[in-house]
């Protein structure tokens, strides 16, 4: 009689057969299939848009600082911050106890120039007379004659002190020239600005908020397709959920350079009716430069993958690998990069790949019109919608 655990032993052996048969057989009806080396994208048609994306700041279109021509201390300030102002309006006011002074004594010195004036004058019509019986000599007659011009010349002299004294006291209240709004204000009741050497900013004024400018700095390498007029959209962080619209105003010739970083200044046009947007704000701008609602579209990624030398060669027939070595053309120009080989027809060729056989890339030359960082019009090649190009290498599990 057999044992119990000869029996049990006897049963695993049988289902460990049945196991092992079953296994061989999917695997004659399944062989394995062998993973993908490569990602790959579709070419296909669709709508395609070319920008410049940039950072700028927004400000308005005219600002204005206002200083003072003379010194003094701050007696009374009648604006503040965000007040809005009218041309002529009183901003604020310096103690004019000084320039007050300094015009009594300029008027008092004019007084005094006036009445030597009538003393010249009146010596000088006496000594005709004199001359004319003569009693004197006619020297002594032109002595007298210098005198009246000397003391006209004083007059004129005392009049101008007088006038700047005035003016200096009128300076003293520090109206608005414009119709505005106050962005800045840098002094306060009871500061001294001095006037000495250089005009102290006492007020920033903005003409209109309602109208304002964004100044962006795009790269030397994106200048070429700027041009005035070009829709410009832009976000800024303090309403992210909303994308506010601008136009190309102007592209300034002044360049700057940081770091060996060459760019130009943009100025956008931006319209700003319910003021929502502050001077300051930092705005991410997309420049629109070209767009095509219907063409022929390339993944971008695709432009961007090169395959190593192991997936040229790994299996692939000689043919195939010829195919996808560049063309003896391609090896003569010095500024080969492997990306770009040439142009043709004054349009730049590119190289991109599909599968071939045996999964090794096959070399296609490309020529593209308008970009962005998803799509790139695809303008000649042997390549139509629906064909699979590769974008870049499949990652392979537990390989770094």
């Amino acid at each position: 009689m057999m044992k119990p655990w000869m029996k049990r032993s006897a049963l695993a052996l049988a289902l460990l057969a049945v196991a092992g048969a079953a296994g061989m057989a999917y695997l004659r009806q399944n062989p394995k299939v062998e993973e993908p080396k490569f990602r790959t994208a579709a070419i296909d048609e669709g709508a395609i848009t070319q920008v410049v994306l940039a950072t700028g700041t927004l400000q308005p279109v005219i600002t204005v600082n206002v200083g003072t021509q003379v010194s003094g201390t701050v007696l009374e300030r009648r604006a503040d911050f965000n007040d809005h102002v009218s041309k002529g309006q009183i901003l604020l006011r310096l103690d004019p106890a000084n320039l007050q002074a300094r015009l009594r004594q300029t008027q008092a010195q004019l007084a005094a120039n006036n009445a030597a004036l009538v003393l010249a004058q009146a010596t000088y019509a006496r000594n005709q007379k004199l001359v004319a019986a003569g009693f004197i000599s006619a020297l002594t007659l032109d002595q007298g004659k210098r005198e009246v011009d000397a003391a006209l010349a004083n007059m004129e002299l005392g009049r101008a002190q007088v006038e700047s004294a005035q003016t200096d006291l009128d300076n003293s209240v520090i109206r608005s020239p414009i119709d505005g709004v106050v962005i800045r204000r840098n002094t306060d009741v009871g500061q001294t600005v001095a006037a000495s050497f250089q005009t102290p900013d006492l007020y920033l004024l903005a003409r209109d908020l309602r109208q304002m400018v964004i100044q962006t700095n795009v790269s030397e390498a994106d200048v070429g397709l700027i041009k005035a007029g070009q829709r410009v959209s832009f976000t800024v962080d303090a309403y992210p959920e909303r994308e506010f619209e601008g136009k190309v105003q102007q592209f300034r010739l002044n360049s700057a350079s940081n770091q060996g970083v060459v760019t130009y200044t943009i100025i956008v046009d931006v319209a700003n009716p319910d003021e929502l947007l502050k001077p300051g704000m930092t705005a991410q701008t997309r420049i629109v430069v070209s767009s095509k609602a219907k063409v022929t579209r390339l993944p971008t990624a695709a432009l961007r993958f090169r395959p190593d030398e192991d997936s040229l060669k790994a299996g692939a027939a000689p043919a195939l690998a010829a195919s996808a070595a560049p063309s003896s053309e391609a090896k003569a120009r010095a500024d080969d990069d492997g990306v770009l080989t040439a142009t043709r027809s004054g349009a730049k060729v590119y190289r991109v790949y599909t599968v071939g056989d045996k999964q090794s890339p096959k070399l296609h030359e490309v020529t593209i019109g308008i970009s962005n960082t998803r799509f790139t019009e695809l303008i000649g090649s042997d390549l139509k919608p629906g064909d699979e190009v590769i974008t870049r290498n499949a990652e392979i599990p537990g390989k770094k």
